[in-house]
């Protein structure tokens, strides 16, 4: 049976101590409250469906948020999680101050709405409710915060649209490359072209390592990847003499790993090397707009399905898992296969 109290600030404090269960205490306004929640929790308890609320209901999302990304995100690829930082700002002002058990498909629904009406693109706003709904996710699962269900599970998401084609138009890549070159540090020009040439992703090149490169088979083995698959990257000639360039550079450190280094931090530590600010330079001094450094994975691929490779073999170079997401990233120019099917008629 509870106990019901009431207390010295004029509220009531049901208590319930039930054999194989932990003491419950929860705090009331009035004694009738108090006595209908102590007759739940007991029937629940005695059913095996018992919850304990209270860590979501004093857990605010702000809070869980913070958790996730000092707990979950450094586990992922480091792309990933300064993504995933970004994503979480604008649910933190728009939602940061509810408790988790305050979360409503409802009111996640008008957040969805809201931040559409602001110009926000149909993907950014369905990766926002991906994050959110994967710390739910963990919530659930793993920190056990007594949640009976995934809110966001329970929303409309944003279709992800039809995706970029963007493509390298005819004389950009050697503008740009020209651009990336008069950069004062080479480690531009060579993780721009290796991005053409391999359409590995950034995180990929700028973690690549010394030991993963094989300059004598010509691949590239990468054993930590996006989706957790290892794979191995097979090198044009153009990316291995751009390798063999960056592995055998006089400024090279003699006791660093990287292929493509930064400089040391203040904890005396070298990391990869940030491209972003020397990128967005360069496409100021080439004169290239609406290109981004994903773009160059987009053209690596499509080059490789106009070359004549099946989708299998591409999709083990750039480590697609889907056919789905390969053809989402491969856009073949129209002007480039009416000669293949001049060809093919005249054989």
């Amino acid at each position: 049976m509870a106990t019901i109290t009431k207390t010295p600030s004029k509220t009531w404090k049901a208590i319930i101590r039930k054999r194989g269960w932990p003491t419950t205490i929860k705090t009331f306004r009035t004694k009738r409250d108090a006595q209908d929640w102590a007759r739940r929790t007991e029937d629940d308890m005695v059913r095996g469906a018992y919850i304990d609320r209270a860590p979501s209901e004093s857990t605010t999302l702000k809070s869980a948020m913070n958790r996730y990304l000092a707990e979950v995100s450094p586990t992922k690829s480091t792309g990933t999680k300064r993504r995933e930082t970004v994503r979480a700002k604008p649910l933190l002002e728009e939602l940061g101050d509810y408790a988790l058990v305050a979360m409503t498909p409802d009111l996640i629904g008008r957040y969805r709405d809201k931040q559409l009406i602001a110009g926000k693109s149909n993907n950014t706003v369905r990766l926002e409710l991906a994050l959110l709904s994967h710390m739910f996710t963990v919530a659930i699962q793993e920190w056990r915060m007594g949640l009976i269900y995934n809110p966001v599970a329970a929303v409309r998401k944003p279709s992800p649209g039809p995706g970029r084609n963007r493509r390298l138009q005819p004389n950009e890549e050697r503008t740009l490359l020209t651009a990336c070159d008069q950069a004062s540090n080479p480690m531009l020009g060579w993780i721009v072209r290796i991005a053409i040439y391999t359409g590995m992703r950034a995180g990929e090149i700028q973690t690549l390592r010394r030991g993963q490169v094989d300059l004598t088979r010509r691949v590239v083995r990468l054993n930590k990847t996006k989706n957790g698959s290892a794979r191995t990257v097979p090198l044009l000639r153009q990316a291995t003499e751009v390798l063999q360039e960056a592995l055998a550079h006089p400024i090279r450190p003699m006791d660093i790993d990287l292929v493509f280094w930064g400089e040391p931090g203040r904890d005396g530590q070298r990391r990869p090397y940030e491209y972003s600010p020397a990128w967005r330079r360069a496409l100021k001094r080439a004169g290239i707009t609406d290109l981004r450094f994903h773009d160059l994975r987009h053209e690596a691929v499509s080059r490789l399905v106009e070359a004549g490779l099946g989708d299998q073999e591409v999709a083990a170079i750039s480590g697609h898992k889907s056919m789905q997401m390969l053809r989402r990233y491969t856009h073949l120019r129209a002007e480039d296969l009416v000669e293949r099917l001049d060809q093919l008629m005249d054989c």
